[in-house]
């Protein structure tokens, strides 16, 4: 599918810069909008050209380079620990089961890197590159403008293994949800907001295909599930013989604007019509299914709330001033 839109269109989506360049950094105070202005003026030009440009092939790639940068910033923190390759001696958080091969995306950072390197040598880092390409895809998908504050810095170590222990599982409760996200600094508020996301993209169906088939290991479906909705999933994800399902089956998240970025994923839980058992978690509690309701209603404020936890998010746990390196390629260290 192509896409239509020129770098002036992106940023006439929302005037939101000023509501979002002033959220604080974390607790950090070393980040700054504009990081680059100095040093490298055209980086985020750079980088918002190269997303529009891979785009145009596939839009595939902005829900993919969202989920990347948060599959990211919940491991190690935002410091690209995501896009390192494996080496014989270590598997890489791309090789874990959560990641591989659902991640994607890996190849517009790379570009937009190499660009950078040609333009400012040893400037601007893989982990602010995730940030404004995830930024630029919120953006190119209907969703808000927001500045990302720069100045992180690229991490040195990347392990499969800590991966499942860090990034919420699409089995998850409504206690492990809130758990997971306040490890990592953020409200129930801010997980409710950010669970939008699921809004584009699309999903295998060996994430949630207990749900259709042996849901708690009933032998049967979720009967929380829209009948409906069930019929529609188990006829794109039929049983194998296995009584799995074919790995490489995928279905979109929200099938009636797939690369949207709008708030029919919250109408979808409302409904019943959470892909994942972590959506329909949503509505366990009072506090959360009233957010669920206001988030439905009120697309303006929730592009507001989502933009301010991109923020935030975009801000755990990153090394700034002398931590980590700058690397030159983006899936290996110096």
């Amino acid at each position: 599918m192509g896409l239509s839109i020129t770098i002036g269109a992106v940023y006439s989506l929302c005037a939101l810069v000023a509501m979002c360049a002033g959220f604080p950094a974390g607790g950090n105070g070393e980040l700054q909008p504009n990081f680059y202005g100095a040093t490298c003026p055209q980086a985020e030009t750079i980088v918002r050209q190269e997303v529009i440009r891979w785009l145009h092939s596939d839009i595939g790639f902005a829900a993919g380079l969202v989920r990347m940068h948060f599959h990211d910033c919940f491991v190690r923190g935002c410091d690209a620990s995501i896009l390192l390759e494996s080496t014989p001696d270590n598997t890489a958080e791309r090789d874990s089961p959560v990641n591989n091969p659902s991640l994607r995306g890996f190849e517009v950072i790379d570009s937009a890197k190499a660009r950078l390197e040609d333009a400012c040598p040893g400037v601007v880092s893989c982990a602010d590159i995730l940030a404004f390409a995830a930024r630029d895809s919120v953006a190119l998908s209907g969703g808000p403008r927001y500045d990302v504050p720069g100045g992180r810095r690229d991490g040195t170590l990347s392990m499969a293994s800590e991966v499942a222990d860090n990034i919420p599982a699409p089995t998850f409760n409504l206690d492990q949800l809130t758990q997971s996200f306040a490890a990592k600094g953020l409200t129930q508020e801010e997980m409710v907001t950010l669970s939008g996301a699921h809004t584009i993209g699309r999903a295998h169906c060996t994430a949630f295909s207990d749900r259709l088939y042996n849901f708690s290991a009933t032998g049967v479906a979720d009967p929380t599930l829209d009948p409906p909705f069930l019929a529609q999933l188990q006829h794109a994800c039929p049983a194998a013989g296995d009584g799995g399902v074919d790995p490489g089956l995928v279905v979109p998240m929200e099938p009636r604007t797939p690369h949207a970025l709008d708030t029919l994923y919250y109408w979808g839980v409302l409904r019943n019509r959470g892909l994942f058992a972590s959506d329909q978690a949503l509505l366990a509690s009072a506090p959360t299914a009233a957010q669920v309701r206001q988030s439905a209603y009120g697309g303006y404020p929730w592009k507001l709330k989502f933009a301010a936890a991109m923020v935030k998010m975009g801000q755990i746990q990153v090394l700034t001033g002398g931590g980590g390196q700058i690397r030159a390629k983006c899936s290996a260290v110096n």
